[in-house]
């Protein structure tokens, strides 16, 4: 399982200029999830990185609860996500099916 520092590094390095609140919520995230307790420390921090943002600061959530499937729900808020990510500094484009 990958530290909390090493996550943390990661998220530093992947998305400078997030801001502190965001930042621990995204490293509180990989730090909890199940699946990502086998990642490497960066793809931990980029899928949660991105698990955060698109649930928390899109409308996918909203998407799905209309009866969106979560393909095309990604679809509508890919534009959004790519914003986000941007504007924290995020060099990494997102890839099929994330």
């Amino acid at each position: 399982m990958p530290s909390r520092s090493t996550i943390a590094s990661a998220l530093r390095h992947l998305a400078p200029h997030l801001p502190a609140h965001e930042f621990a919520a995204v490293v509180d995230h990989a730090m909890d999830s199940p699946g990502l307790s086998v990642a490497a420390p960066e793809n931990a921090a980029w899928l949660s990185l991105v698990a955060y943002a698109r649930h928390s600061l899109t409308d996918y959530d909203a998407l799905l609860v209309q009866g969106y499937d979560r393909d095309s729900a990604r679809f509508f808020v890919a534009d959004e996500l790519a914003a986000l990510l941007a504007g924290w500094g995020a060099k990494r484009k997102l890839g099929e099916g994330e």
